[in-house]
């Protein structure tokens, strides 16, 4: 099983942004622990970043089908980028929707999520091991559906 790990704007400078909200691993240091767990349940996963919404939309639409599921974080996207949710929404995979910090204890745009209704779930708060805590809840998930 193929898992698509998307993160969107200014994730790629992880490690260096506001660290009391993101925390000082990069995202480099994040996908070695994404691989490594995806490896010990027996899972491949791709990851894809970029700072432009277009992009995140053809990535998707080029690789959702040959792809089981999806774990995103789309940065600020979550809160207005609605042709990356319609992306989601048309790729029919199960998408797990990540945070880092908690977006529902943080200023008020932030707690709205234009994701969450074409996610199966939403983990917020966790750090980066919501990623991980992602790929646990896929892997269950899609075995459950017999993929």
């Amino acid at each position: 099983m193929k898992i698509l790990v998307i993160n969107g704007p200014n994730l790629n400078v992880l490690g260096h942004r506001d660290t009391a909200f993101y925390g000082v691993k990069s995202l480099d240091d994040i996908q070695g622990h994404i691989k490594e767990k995806a490896s010990n349940l027996g899972l491949e996963v791709v990851f894809f970043q970029s700072n432009h919404e277009g992009a995140l939309v053809d990535y998707l639409q080029a690789e959702s089908e040959n792809a089981s599921g999806t774990i995103i974080n789309p940065g600020a996207l979550t809160h207005y980028g609605l042709s990356l949710r319609d992306a989601l929404a048309d790729c029919r995979l199960p998408i797990v929707e990540v945070h880092l910090s908690n977006i529902h204890a943080r200023e008020e745009w932030r707690r709205r999520s234009v994701m969450a209704s074409v996610a199966v779930g939403q983990i917020t708060g966790l750090g980066w091991q919501g990623y991980l805590f992602a790929l646990d809840f896929l892997a269950s998930h899609l075995r459950e559906e017999g993929n």
